[in-house]
């Protein structure tokens, strides 16, 4: 018998049934259901790693890059399928029967190895391994899917035709897929619950296929069965995974919300209520009023106005509480790019009562935006400006202490007016308070560091910046406060021995050097 495709076009006396205009179309669109899950996924893995580690760039470099070198492999392995059955009338049916196996194996992969991998990481096992396995083991089986379904259609329309429908709907796939993990799926219904979500897709479209290919029948009515019972698991994914998270707190776990930006966690053991994003402590109730108080009051006192201040962060309100002491302040503008850690310190009943309810203050307007874009961005200047921001840990965060930002932010500050910001651990990551303060000195600001000890963090350190000096010896607390007194602020800036600003680099937005100052091999001593 000839060959059934000639010059890209099938040959009409073919022994290979043609297909119908519904069953061709039901190929094409299990091309883009195949892109969008593998798309989705890829986002997942790369959210869940960042989630656990903290290392973005390596998390989403590893996920998806992995995932498409595996995808490659999977489309080279594609070939040695039904290969003795090239001119045989079986051989769509052949392939197809391939394409809905691989389909019912990724379905349940696709639930259960995110939560296998975070297993992985609670019981100490190697992230970076587990992650590597997960993307060879579902990129192999994805990149199985569209080589199937090209040389399905091309039996069909010929190889030009069927691939430029397979290619056009895997790519719009992908389209929808990077859409709706970030914007639907991840914030509505939660990580684990979504992969389970993604699992289900496979299989209830190889139900599709059984219904409109009679020999799969079978096959379809195992497709659905699975599809619905991955769907129906998806919400035991949260108990599943709220057990697994919880060993990694020391006191239980009170609320925890996935926001479109972060994991937000709240811990309460005794009167300790701790907020972790990402898994990263941002506060402890014991010992926080150290913190902003130290990072508040030292900038209040040295401005010479403070009707304006305006701070970047702290959707916690407890720098909003420190500022707000001050009956000389009339309008705090607070910019936090997470909607969802405002609402939880607004309602929650242990945060409002820590924060003095700030956020009802009339004083108070909270921007929901990105501070980066929008605080450069405002029609007034303040007096005084309050940066409460994560560690740089990553290069998008990174960006909010880069030269770039400092530098548009400064027409936002008043000319006697004062900034300061939080510069992580100078003992473990001694290189990033000096190269912070090398950084606002390069916009032309004198700076000041200063250290103070937080015990849920250590030493901890923060940078104040002004147009003009300051003389330590004559700045004034007239705020009632549980930490700081007049001599330690007279003191403030005189750092422990210890402590040394070194030679450093600018951190500017193309070269965020900060990253790896805050990446200091001393955090792993302790």
């Amino acid at each position: 018998m000839e060959d059934a495709i000639s010059d890209g076009k099938p040959i009409a006396n073919s022994s290979i049934p043609s297909l119908k205009r519904d069953q061709r179309w039901l190929l094409m669109i299990a091309a883009a259901v195949s892109s969008i899950c593998g798309l989705a996924v890829e986002l997942l893995l790369g959210t869940l790693a960042s989630y656990l580690v903290g290392n973005q760039a390596l998390s989403y470099g590893i996920s998806v890059g992995v995932f498409l070198a595996a995808m490659g492999l999977g489309s080279y392995l594609s070939q040695f399928i039904a290969v003795n059955q090239t001119n045989s009338p079986s051989l769509q049916h052949e392939l197809l029967l391939v394409f809905v196996k691989v389909e019912l194996l990724i379905a349940p992969l696709t639930a259960v190895l995110p939560l296998g991998l975070f297993a992985v990481f609670v019981r100490n096992g190697s992230i970076w391994l587990g992650l590597f396995f997960v993307t060879i083991v579902l990129g192999v089986l994805a990149g199985l899917e569209v080589p199937l379904l090209t040389r399905i259609l091309e039996l069909d329309k010929g190889v030009r035709e069927a691939l430029a429908g397979v290619l056009a709907l895997d790519y719009l796939g992908a389209l929808l897929g990077s859409l709706a993990f970030p914007i639907l799926l991840l914030p509505i219904i939660g990580l684990f619950p979504t992969a389970f979500v993604l699992g289900s897709l496979p299989a209830l479209m190889v139900f599709a296929i059984g219904r409109r290919f009679p020999r799969l029948r079978p096959w379809g009515y195992l497709g659905l069965t699975l599809g619905i019972l991955l769907f129906t698991l998806a919400p035991l994914a949260i108990p599943i995974s709220d057990k697994l998270e919880n060993t990694l707190y020391s006191g239980p776990v009170i609320t925890r919300i996935q926001s479109p930006y972060q994991r937000i966690v709240l811990t309460r053991q005794g009167q300790d209520v701790r907020l972790f994003l990402n898994g990263d402590l941002q506060f402890s109730t014991l010992d926080e009023y150290r913190y902003h108080e130290a990072l508040v009051h030292p900038a209040m006192s040295a401005s010479v106005g403070r009707r304006r201040v305006l701070v970047l962060g702290g959707g916690d309100g407890m720098a909003l509480r420190e500022v707000l002491k001050w009956p000389e302040v009339e309008r705090v503008l607070l910019i936090d790019l997470d909607t969802e850690v405002v609402k939880l310190a607004s309602h929650h009943p242990q945060l409002v009562q820590v924060n003095d309810n700030s956020f009802s203050d009339p004083r108070v307007e909270v921007l929901y935006a990105d501070a980066f874009i929008r605080a450069p961005a405002l029609n007034e200047t303040f007096d005084v400006i309050i940066a409460d921001f994560p560690d740089p840990d990553q290069e998008i965060i990174a960006k909010l202490y880069a030269e770039g930002f400092y530098r548009r932010l400064l027409p936002r500050l008043a000319d006697k007016g004062m900034f300061v910001t939080q510069a992580s651990s100078p003992f473990f990551a001694p290189n990033v308070l000096s190269c912070i303060a090398a950084t606002l000195e390069n916009v032309g600001l004198l700076v000041h560091p200063y250290v103070i000890d937080v015990p849920s963090f250590g030493p901890w350190g923060f940078v104040l910046a002004s147009r003009r000096s300051i003389q330590p010896d004559t700045l004034n607390l007239s705020v009632s406060t549980r930490f700081l007194t007049p001599g330690i602020l007279h003191s403030l800036f005189e750092l422990p021995g210890d402590i040394k600003l070194g030679n450093v680099e600018v951190n500017r937005l193309a070269h965020p050097v900060i990253v790896r100052y805050q990446s200091d091999p001393r955090w792993a001593a302790y």
